[in-house]
């Protein structure tokens, strides 16, 4: 059943102004939903100490990990949706709704369930320090309550981007925001919780904006809500879910996975390094988080364009996408190097000079090479709107595995020490890239030869 598609229509309009006008809201909501946990930081750090700063900062590196697979899994699905979107394809559309919410879901309580289970030897496995372990424990066995809701907000929240609603999303991630920030400051300095307080905050902030989502998505948008004529079994439509959403999960959990692992060796080198290294990550992700969310905007375009048989606008869509990130990694990598200092007092005391440096030297080094990752989020995105989501996978491997390989072996050179974790970084995101572009030019010579013996044979 085909119906006639309404607003959020990325297949129409002008290109760059369409992008920036559908991704400047997920950028915002992103920058936003990450103040969760940076505000947590922030006022743990400057309020409670450096050594509950480590504890919320490893924790958070294990947090991000675990949202990877929620977060995997939905994008994986609104790829699927944009598509159905783009082709005009509602019934379909909503049949993979209710197939992949059922999965989705089904995959949280295992995951919610195995947290809980094997809390201890995971932090064991990260090398956690004794004098933060008990601090990261508490820390996790609150917030592990509330990953449910970052299931539904993750949800309900690709569900509306897939359909070009990108403001929605950032209105309720406001109001979870702003409600974590009063409750952070309520738990901690008020009732003198700790960091019990800032993990408390973060569950009830989260659950708020989870409810109001699926409450407004219900409420407004009746036709991305399941019919009982929708609610069935369908082979085919659930293997294409499955298909998307369980690659793009290995995509985001690999991804996330090597920084784990990354986070265990930082561990290794004490609480300085790591309350350095947890500053520093918020910084860093502040800092390309709109390059990522555009790179995610860039897909959805991609995928409703793809399913609209718009070649064209595709073509025109990479130009145009590769320009504006290349353009905003430049200017935020010169303000990162410039203003290393300032950023890291954000969320360290003064005193702590050596915390300071050790987390300035990361920023100047990692954080001047921005474009790097932002032509990967690009890339990712791209073939995981095209159907070939297996190669968002494979640069994900390349771009990780280059970064825990070669963060083990120079930091385990004395005269290196941590300094060779931050120099992987860039150093894994340009082999990614340099394999991306030339599968991507490849193709491209592929399809136009193909086209060209096509005109021939006619």
């Amino acid at each position: 059943m085909r119906l006639t598609k309404n607003k959020g229509d990325l297949t129409q309009g002008g290109i760059t102004r369409t992008l920036l006008a559908f991704t400047l809201p997920m950028m915002a909501g992103s920058l936003l939903q990450q103040c969760y946990n940076i505000t947590d930081t922030l006022i743990v750090g400057q309020f409670v100490g450096s050594r509950a700063l480590a504890a919320v900062g490893s924790a958070y590196t294990l947090m991000v990990f675990l949202t990877s697979i929620l977060l995997g899994l939905s994008m994986g699905s609104g790829t699927v949706f944009s598509q159905q979107f783009g082709a005009g394809n509602f019934s379909g559309m909503r049949r993979s709704i209710f197939m992949s919410f059922v999965l989705t879901g089904a995959i949280t309580v295992v995951l919610n369930i195995a947290v809980f289970v094997w809390i201890d030897p995971i932090l064991g496995w990260l090398s956690v320090p004794e004098d933060v372990y008990g601090m990261m424990r508490s820390y996790l066995v609150i917030i592990f309550a509330g990953i449910v809701f970052t299931f539904l907000s993750n949800f309900y929240s690709s569900l509306l981007r897939a359909v070009g609603d990108s403001m929605t999303p950032l209105i309720f991630f406001a109001v979870s925001a702003v409600l974590n920030i009063g409750l952070d400051l309520f738990c901690i300095l008020v009732l003198d919780m700790g960091i019990e307080g800032a993990a408390l905050a973060t569950v009830i902030s989260q659950g708020t904006g989870a409810a109001l989502i699926v409450r407004h998505t219900y409420r407004k948008r009746p036709e991305l809500r399941p019919r009982k004529e929708d609610m069935r079994f369908d082979r085919t439509g659930f293997m294409e879910i499955l298909s998307f959403s369980s690659l793009t999960c290995i995509q985001q959990s690999v991804m996330n996975f090597g920084i784990l692992l990354v986070q265990g060796l930082v561990n290794s080198f004490g609480t300085v390094v790591m309350a350095a290294f947890a500053a520093a990550v918020k910084i860093d992700s502040f800092a390309y988080t709109p390059v990522q969310e555009f790179g995610n905007a860039f897909s959805t375009f991609i995928a409703q364009n793809f399913g609209a048989g718009r070649k064209d606008r595709i073509r025109r869509g990479v130009r145009s996408a590769v320009a504006t990130v290349a353009v905003f990694s430049v200017l935020v990598s010169v303000a990162v190097f410039i203003f290393a200092r300032a950023l890291m007092l954000i969320f360290v005391r003064p005193e702590e000079t050596e915390i300071i440096r050790t987390g300035m030297e990361y920023l100047r080094i990692e954080g001047a090479f921005y474009v790097g990752i932002g032509i990967l989020f690009l890339l990712y995105g791209y073939y995981r709107a095209i159907r070939k989501p297996g190669m968002s996978v494979v640069l994900t491997v390349l771009s990780l595995g280059t970064r825990v390989g070669l963060s083990y072996w120079l930091a385990s050179i004395p005269s290196i020490a941590e300094t060779g974790i931050w120099w992987s970084i860039p150093i894994g995101w340009a082999l990614a890239d340099i394999v991306g572009i030339v599968y991507y030019r490849v193709c491209g010579r592929h399809e136009k030869a193909g086209s060209m013996n096509g005109g021939a044979a006619a």
